[in-house]
């Protein structure tokens, strides 16, 4: 790639990023807190029967991050006050769009230019030094998902309510409860998972998800129950270690162990606890690559296997194995092998969070001092980066969702339910 065409890919990155859906998108996703009520969920998500007001007791509830189908939500709820449009169809026909934009997005790991990060940044090598990937390492799934939702609703309300003006501010109320509500899944989830959790026990999770720490915080800190954490750790964002650290500061015992020593730790665990970018027609995950391997390994030594997901991350796709998963946006071309015992050895300084101290953590210095522990492939091999596998539905004992504890099998009918 030639450094002119690297600069054209970064301006229209650029050009990208200024439409309005994706500037929201990532306004809501990068905010560091959201309230959001901690009440009981209703057995489904809202339909167009009145939903009653929240409850001025609701207690509030800290978040570090909003969920993406939500954030994608609360997009399409301001794109429906900023369309000019004066029918159903012409307000469809704009949320519809504005979904597959950024569906789209999201399909290239959510590129940010460094423009954007930084505004004081005019150097070009260095703006591409600092482009950063929101959603690297995540899938398009459930993102694409809570936007099929949402519109199968605005679609429902339409028939019901004929008159435009009656049926937008319906829309937009109910968006909005339902957006409230998406955002209570991950305490109703905690709640319904929490009882499984055993005093004593040693639970294994892999990779980093926030209704896995919220389940497990609430069985430590709420419920009061002692056990212990073992963390898979694989490449390349750190999840797993990012993880650990949530666990650490609030008490848990933690280990962190490399995902490819999973079998060699697997029969010490009692459970084995993982998320879900997307949940599929046939009962099968989506997750954060390695997934499948920990299913696989976990039902041939007895260790039951326990998936927790949101029911907005359900998706009407049937695939029968990795091969049929859609196309999923990855940064695998940039991925970098660095050969980080020796790096280690060399007496590469750390602060007490294990980053690299504020003094040295330049990009010049940074690249300085791993440059010698970097191996570089000849340009003949193939690096392959995917993000996430499909785990069959013969491998998950039960799913521990917002709509109660469910079988592999019932997420069918629940996909009826959802998008009747």
């Amino acid at each position: 790639m030639t450094s002119e065409t690297s600069h054209e890919e970064q301006l229209q990155l650029q050009k990208e990023q200024q439409h309005p859906v994706i500037a929201d998108l990532c306004l809501h996703l990068s905010k560091s807190s959201i309230s959001a009520p901690s009440a009981a969920l209703p057995p489904h998500p809202p339909s167009t029967d009145k939903l009653p007001p929240p409850s001025s007791s609701t207690k509030k509830s800290k978040r570090s991050s909003i969920p993406l189908p939500v954030a994608a939500i609360r997009v399409l709820l301001n794109v429906i006050r900023r369309s000019k449009a004066e029918t159903m169809m012409g307000l469809q026909a704009d949320l519809r769009e504005a979904s597959d934009v950024m569906v789209n997005f999201a399909k290239l790991g959510g590129p940010i230019p460094a423009v954007l990060i930084n505004n004081n940044t005019t150097n070009n090598t260095q703006q591409q030094q600092q482009q950063r990937y929101l959603l690297a390492g995540r899938s398009h799934i459930a993102l694409s998902s809570g936007c099929e939702l949402f519109l199968k609703y605005v679609t429902r309300a339409s028939l019901e309510t004929p008159d435009f003006t009656s049926c937008k501010s319906q829309v937009l109320e109910r968006g909005e409860r339902f957006a409230e509500f998406s955002l209570a899944a991950r305490d109703r989830i905690s709640s319904v998972g929490g009882p499984f959790v055993r005093e004593g026990s040693v639970v294994l999770t892999h990779g980093r998800s926030r209704v896995v720490e919220s389940l497990l915080l609430r069985a430590a800190l709420v419920e009061k129950k002692r056990f212990r954490v073992m963390v898979l750790e694989g490449r390349p964002d750190a999840a797993g270690a990012k993880s650990a650290r949530t666990y650490e500061k609030n008490g848990i015992p933690t280990t962190v162990v490399l995902d490819s020593a999973m079998g060699y730790v697997m029969e010490r665990v009692d459970m084995v606890i993982v998320g879900a970018e997307g949940v599929v027609e046939n009962g099968g995950v989506v997750n954060k690559v390695g997934t499948f391997s920990l299913g696989v390994m976990a039902k041939e030594l007895g260790v039951p296997f326990y998936v927790a997901a949101e029911s907005y991350k359900f998706t009407r796709l049937y695939p029968l194995n990795n091969s049929d998963l859609p196309e999923m946006g990855g940064i695998g071309e940039s991925l970098q092998f660095l050969d980080t015992l020796n790096w280690s050895a060399s007496g590469s300084r750390k602060n007490d969070d294990g980053d690299e101290k504020k003094e040295e953590s330049t990009p010049t210095s940074s690249l300085q001092d791993v440059k010698d522990y970097v191996v570089n492939l000849p340009s003949t091999v193939e690096v392959q980066n995917p993000p996430c596998d499909f785990t069959p539905a013969k491998y998950i004992t039960l799913l521990f969702t917002d709509l109660g504890v469910l079988t592999p099998s019932a997420v069918s009918d629940e996909l009826i339910r959802l998008y009747q």
